[in-house]
């Protein structure tokens, strides 16, 4: 385990980040917490607002009791803030929000009444300070996800293989578009950090075929790499039949079950990671505690298929996976992005 100390350098890392963020001398910027957020993380973000001349405070509210039948993890839909008008009151009237919630605010029910209010949003993904120094994000990160998320935009189909077997198509015309490069500047949005992958939200009816998991893809609901093989049919966007033997398929299918809810197996959203800090191999070297996967979401070539709410399709549930392949490829409307889990370009 890595020690929780605040160190210089990591101040200098939130403010040059919160800096890309267009945070000003004056600025006032809140930084929300929950009682379990990782208040390393929270301590540092309001030093490195400091750092910048602007007036941070702080939002601090208890971490809500649990209501799902199964432990919650990674889902970018934090329910921290329980509706709390004068907490929300406080945000909307920030120039700039520090997210240090677990969870993150990215699907939350109040997200659209805080950006509506103007304040830019910066998730600062549940992950130790060591895992954000080395993926702290640039212009050229912006830069390479806009251009994939233009693609994924003038896109109306795509396709995903893999020699393991994979064979899915994707119709993604009218899908929700979104990117994330680590950093926000522009008033009303949020991003995170760590950043690197283009995402759509497809419509419903839209995905079918075949998932092949093969050893070394990730399970990151579980922060597990599979070791064994697990297959996924998927029709009309629902995971239909889990194939496999193994505990990777006995987890999957005990997870999926235990909500009790349809919703929890059709898609959320597919994506492709573009960030070349971004390691695959990472999660081995740290302690569950310290990471929240989200490096492992973005690392480039893979190939991001997720599970759970879809506001496109008109879909809600808590139940969320995360799964990001390797080796595949990926092509819109015919033209190759992603071969054999290496970006193209």
């Amino acid at each position: 385990m890595i020690a929780d100390r605040i160190e210089g350098k990591w101040i200098d890392l939130f403010a040059e980040v919160f800096a890309l963020c267009k945070v000003s001398r004056g600025d006032i910027c809140a930084v929300l917490s929950e009682s379990q957020s990782r208040s390393l993380n929270v301590q540092l973000a309001e030093l490195g607002l400091t750092r910048l001349g602007a007036r941070p405070f702080h939002v601090v509210v208890p971490t809500a009791r649990q209501s799902a039948p199964v432990p919650i993890r990674s889902t970018g839909a934090s329910v921290a803030l329980q509706n709390l008008g004068p907490a929300i009151g406080a945000l909307v009237a920030s120039v700039f929000v520090a997210d240090c919630t677990v969870e993150g605010l990215m699907h939350a029910a109040e997200l659209p009444q805080i950006l509506q209010g103007g304040a830019r949003v910066l998730y600062i993904s549940n992950e130790h300070p060591d895992v954000l120094e080395r993926l702290a994000p640039s212009s050229a990160d912006e830069q390479k996800v806009r251009a994939a998320m233009r693609l994924l935009r003038e896109a109306k189909s795509m396709k995903v293989t893999s020699p393991a077997g994979t064979k899915l198509d994707i119709r993604i015309e009218g899908a929700r578009v979104g990117g994330v490069w680590g950093y926000t500047g522009k008033p009303g949005t949020l991003s995170h950090w760590p950043g690197g992958l283009c995402l759509a939200f497809p419509k419903a009816g839209s995905v079918n075929g075949t998932l092949a998991m093969t050893p070394g893809d990730l399970n990151l609901t579980f922060k597990r790499y599979l070791e064994s093989p697990v297959g996924l049919t998927i029709d009309n966007d629902y995971v239909t039949k889990i194939d496999g033997d193994s505990l990777d398929a006995e987890l999957m299918r005990e997870y999926f079950s235990a909500w009790g809810d349809r919703e929890a197996y059709a898609v959320s959203h597919v994506g492709w990671g573009l960030n070349a800090r971004a390691r695959w191999d990472a999660l081995a070297m740290y302690d569950r505690r310290d990471v929240n996967g989200t490096e492992q979401r973005a690392f480039a070539g893979n190939f991001l298929y997720s599970t759970g709410a879809n506001e496109v399709a008109g879909r809600h549930t808590l139940g969320h996976f995360d799964l990001p392949f390797r080796h595949c490829t990926i092509e819109l409307d015919g033209k190759t992005v992603v071969r054999d889990g290496k970006l193209e370009a």
